[in-house]
């Protein structure tokens, strides 16, 4: 999906964007959808705004409706991407946000983006309320960590050029979205070498 939030965002789209996405499961009636989307905080991002900074304590959670996020950390003075988040993925800072210690990790958004925010309270609050909002959370999250320990061992396994290949297949988005440098450091490589794979690859195809 290639998707850029070019317009201001204003507090009717936010609305908008929250209720469609809980309306997508089918185990919410209309009626507990529109509920549960009334009780979500959610806040509009302008492209380049900063969510969390180094050594803050992360006190909020996110899930992108709209946009993409970018998580960093910063090594001898030089960004390394450690991974984008695009629509309907949870972006927390887990070490921060569970232990409430201080984020290792930078988080940004690189386009306007719609989020919904949560706390732990308010987390708590809203699966009292809806119980099975705390069933959809559950599978949804172990969904994502399945998918995180599959990508880590493919980059662990995989050559610079088996790791571009791979992004093609499963999220050909960010090569449209994200800047060539910061897709480069996503892969561990330099821009000139991301660079010289997708022409070799473009020659052989």
């Amino acid at each position: 999906m290639n998707f850029t939030l070019n317009i201001e965002p204003t507090e009717v789209n936010v609305r908008q964007e929250v209720l469609r996405f809980v309306s997508q499961f089918d185990s919410l009636t209309p009626e507990e959808a529109e509920d549960i989307a009334a009780h979500l905080k959610a806040k509009a991002f302008k492209k380049g705004q900063i969510l969390v900074k180094e050594g803050d304590i992360t006190r909020e959670c996110y899930f992108v409706l709209r946009g993409c996020l970018r998580q960093y950390v910063i090594v001898d003075g030089d960004e390394k991407t450690t991974e984008f988040y695009t629509e309907n993925q949870a972006a927390v800072l887990f070490s921060s946000y569970t232990s409430q210690s201080k984020s290792t990790s930078y988080l940004t958004s690189i386009e306007n983006s719609i989020v919904i925010v949560g706390t732990p309270s308010e987390e708590d609050n809203m699966y009292q309320k809806f119980p099975k909002l705390a069933n959809i959370t559950r599978m949804m999250l172990e969904q994502d960590f399945g998918q995180i320990q599959n990508k880590l061992t493919h980059f662990i396994i995989s050559s610079p050029e088996e790791r571009y290949q791979h992004l093609l297949s499963h999220r050909p988005d960010l090569l449209q979205r994200v800047p060539q440098h910061q897709l480069a450091s996503y892969l561990g490589i330099t821009p000139e070498s991301l660079s010289r794979i997708r022409k070799r690859i473009l020659k052989s195809s």
